[in-house]
């Protein structure tokens, strides 16, 4: 496969500090079970994405508020979903957004969705990212490109989604040499559409990419890649089995 001729990777037969990235569940109150099993003792969850109303909402949300509470007592890390809209944002409607997060939420950082990813918007991006910080004082910040973005925003968050799409592409998919300067904790691969039998292969895949957060699920994403992503896989005990211990060679 393709990706297997990259270079400059660590090539061990260990998955250690992968762990799940959730771009966002559908509502608690639609998906009770899929929050839940976010707090289960031995989920190697790095974080979880709550998204209201396409944002945070008119008002606090009783069903969203008990969600949080659970992750955050739980010592996990909980996301605001908010939408750069490939560009064609509003700074003010931004950071309005991100402090109801935060007042309402007490999230612990930002999944900054269909985040830009050409040189001309890194600048405006760093403002989002910096005001972020600030309202957050501190805080984790991940940018949904859902491809390899021009190499600058690797300097302007957390983590970046360097590939959001089916197992189709994903499995004859290939990461950009600058990539292999930052830790696999930078990267972040979200696929829908992965067969069962074709887990340990997307492991792989993520490993060899140097992605350290991963989000796998067999659901299709005939509807839209967050259609996919609003479920639990079908085969979320083996998941978590398999990316806990580590995979072999």
């Amino acid at each position: 496969m393709s990706h297997l001729t990259r270079i400059g990777r660590e090539r061990t037969g260990t998955a250690a500090g992968t762990g799940f990235g959730v771009p966002g569940y559908a509502h608690p109150l639609l998906a009770p079970a899929e929050w839940a099993e976010l707090t289960r003792p031995g989920t190697p969850l790095h974080w979880a994405v709550l998204n209201v109303a396409d944002g945070p909402g008119a008002r606090p949300d009783p069903h969203c508020l008990e969600a949080a509470g659970r992750l955050t007592n739980a010592g996990l890390r909980l996301l605001g979903h908010l939408d750069l809209r490939q560009g064609a944002y509003d700074f003010a409607d931004i950071v309005c957004d991100a402090q109801r997060y935060v007042d309402w939420y007490r999230v612990d950082g930002f999944f900054l969705d269909r985040a830009p990813v050409h040189r001309s918007d890194l600048a405006g991006v760093r403002r989002i990212t910096a005001t972020l910080e600030a309202v957050l004082d501190g805080g984790h910040l991940v940018l949904g490109h859902g491809t390899h973005p021009y190499p600058g925003y690797a300097e302007a968050a957390d983590q970046l989604v360097t590939f959001s799409g089916a197992w189709s592409e994903y499995r004859w998919s290939q990461a950009p040499e600058w990539t292999a300067g930052y830790a696999p904790d930078h990267f972040v691969h979200l696929v829908h559409g992965v067969p069962r039998s074709h887990l340990d292969e997307a492991m792989r895949v993520a490993r060899w990419q140097g992605a350290g957060t991963i989000f796998f699920t067999d659901r299709s994403g005939h509807g839209g890649s967050g259609d996919a992503f609003a479920a639990l896989p079908g085969y979320w005990d083996e998941i978590v089995s398999l990316v806990g211990p580590g995979i072999s060679e």
